[in-house]
């Protein structure tokens, strides 16, 4: 990790006012934790060094919040954009305990002024020697959390699982990931002869086959027909499913496999679903075809 060490925000102090215990917060000062939820933010992504006491104290020392209550503040932050699918600071983490309409408003503004919140730049993804990103598939609830209704609001306004879809730079960047993953996995398992096999499908002939990567399961040899689906957020994010992927998981239930790649932009982690998917995920139509024949 390299040791440059950020500033945080600072600029126009006001004096603290303790008559301001207990009172709403002002846009001004949502604005102002915001940006530097943010700045803490892109050094973590970065993987650049930085104090969160100094950044705390310095929004403190600018809006006369209690330290305590601007800790929280960051909490609430990360409980939004974990909803908007977003990277978010890990020492934050998330509270969805707090009246959300202010604050959604000024994450709202900052990422309607900062277009690369969207897309952060990040060092290069790679699976570490000797790390398996495998983990558990999330559970199937019955019902969605409880959401507070302004943090629905935003989710509904920029709608995380559209955006991934139509990122195609995010959707590259997971399968590089996976076929790295599957390339280690052959390899230390001696399979040289079905390394040769491994094929990035969506890369050598477009979109359209259902799958992206043709790998091999180690042990038997069988074909493995591997969708990717990658986000920066978090495990339980929605993502797009392609009619064609549905119908191909339906018609090779033992060779096709859903790999959701998540948390790419820091620490990346996959689970892996299998046919029948409808046993694993809500699935839900989202469009229609519309013709005159």
């Amino acid at each position: 990790m390299r040791k440059t060490t950020t500033q945080p925000i600072l600029g126009g102090v006001t004096d603290a006012t303790p008559s301001i215990t207990g009172t709403d917060w002002t846009d001004e000062e949502n604005d102002i934790l915001v940006a530097d939820y943010f700045a803490m933010l892109g050094e973590e992504m970065a993987d650049r060094s930085y104090v969160k006491a100094h950044h705390r104290r310095a929004v403190v020392e600018r809006i006369g919040r209690s330290e305590g209550s601007v800790e929280r503040k960051y909490m609430n932050v990360s409980a939004v954009l974990m909803k908007l699918g977003l990277p978010r600071i890990r020492g934050y983490a998330p509270n969805a305990n707090a009246q959300f309409g202010a604050l959604t408003a000024a994450i709202d503004r900052y990422l309607a002024g900062h277009a690369t919140a969207w897309e952060p730049e990040t060092i290069p993804t790679s699976p570490l020697p000797n790390d398996d990103p495998f983990v558990p598939a999330p559970d199937l609830r019955p019902k969605p959390d409880a959401v507070p209704e302004p943090i629905r609001r935003l989710v509904r306004k920029w709608d995380p699982a559209a955006r991934d879809a139509r990122n195609r730079a995010l959707g590259k960047r997971g399968e590089a990931f996976v076929l790295e993953v599957e390339e280690r996995k052959l390899f230390s398992a001696g399979r040289k002869d079905l390394l040769r096999d491994l094929r990035w499908v969506s890369d050598l002939d477009g979109d359209g086959a259902g799958y992206d990567i043709l790998s091999f399961d180690p042990t038997t040899g069988d074909r493995r027909l591997i969708e990717v689906k990658a986000t920066c957020g978090e495990a339980t994010m929605p993502f797009f499913l392609t009619r064609n992927e549905e119908a191909l998981s339906r018609e090779c239930p033992s060779e096709f496999r859903l790999y959701r790649v998540f948390d790419l932009a820091v620490r990346p982690k996959i689970f892996e679903l299998r046919p029948p998917l409808a046993e694993a995920v809500h699935l839900t139509p989202t469009t229609w075809v519309a013709q005159f024949t």
